[in-house]
């Protein structure tokens, strides 16, 4: 399938905001979609990693779909995850994404379920075969069984199963290597979902970013795409060093919680201070950023005149 949404630019994975009592807050959730939106971003991603997708049930996913499907109003797309542990549940994921107005789906090899390249292969085939839309994907081995082998983006591209992906793999030199396999279709797009290493992507030919730390700072990604598409490097690469230093904030805990509830326990934290959402707590059992480290990231947000002191 040739795609038609010309995917490009700054697509955050949009952080899902709880309430006190650990239900999504449609409020807080409409206040950073519209504060990425505003943001200039290029499009929108829910229900990813950085969106907490395996802690919402159908219903709440369903909630989140339809939030942004209208806040989005069709100035940008709307990129819906629909990561499962088997290709059924993606596709019954996929189908309730179309039926409420997504755009493209995003989609991993299963988690928990061991596949080899060959049945990832027909995981992305089934699935796109089942739902007309779209499919982005989204190459991430911490949080599935297995790495997209070169090969088999390859394979997925040019059987135009996929129309884009987006890599979280931490393999910079594989990236490096599919923007050069790749370069002659220029209906596909490439996405790296690294926040520190944005410039070199886009100097080897990506197409875009998917940040987490978007949610905080919107702006600064897409001054960082802007100077990048323009040729203006040296710009680009300070904007990086800047997004590098607003980027330290996801260790303020990090002796104390996993990797992931650091991570977007940080980006929530943001949120909160900034007046966003009314809560920085995340699916259990991630627990939140404790006293001293929102107090830490406070200040951060303070240095880097993202927050009023």
């Amino acid at each position: 399938m040739t795609s038609t949404l010309n995917l490009h630019g700054i697509v955050p994975p949009v952080a899902t905001p709880y309430d006190h009592d650990g239900q999504i807050d449609p409020q807080g959730l409409r206040a950073v979609l519209r504060h990425l939106i505003d943001g200039g971003v290029h499009g929108l991603f829910v229900l990813g990693s950085t969106s907490e997708c395996v802690f919402l049930n159908p219903a709440q996913r369903g909630l989140v779909i339809e939030t942004a499907v209208q806040e989005a109003a069709g100035r940008v797309p709307v990129l819906v995850g629909v990561m499962d542990a088997t290709t059924d549940h993606c596709i019954a994921h996929g189908r309730q994404a179309q039926a409420l107005g997504a755009q493209a789906l995003v989609l991993t090899a299963p988690y928990y379920t061991r596949t080899n390249q060959a049945e990832t292969l027909d995981h992305f085939r089934y699935v796109r075969d089942a739902v007309d839309l779209p499919v982005v994907a989204y190459d991430i081995p911490v949080c599935v069984n297995i790495k997209l082998a070169r090969d088999t983006v390859n394979t997925l591209a040019r059987e135009q199963v996929v129309v884009a992906l987006k890599d979280s793999s931490g393999d910079e030199g594989g990236f490096r290597m599919l923007l050069r396999d790749l370069h002659d279709r220029p209906d596909f797009a490439l996405f790296t979902g690294s926040e520190v290493v944005a410039d070199a992507a886009l100097l080897g030919g990506a197409h875009g970013i998917v940040p987490g730390l978007a949610n905080v700072d919107p702006h600064g990604y897409v001054r960082l795409y802007d100077h990048a598409r323009a040729g203006r490097w040296q710009e680009a690469r300070a904007e990086q060093d800047r997004l590098i230093r607003l980027f330290q904030m996801v260790f303020f805990a990090a002796n104390e919680l996993s990797a992931g509830a650091s991570g977007v326990g940080s980006f929530k934290t943001s949120l909160k201070l900034m007046g966003l959402i009314q809560s920085h707590h995340m699916g259990k059992p991630n627990r939140p950023l404790p006293p001293a480290a929102v107090e830490r990231v406070r200040q951060h947000l303070i240095e880097l005149n993202l927050l009023g002191g």
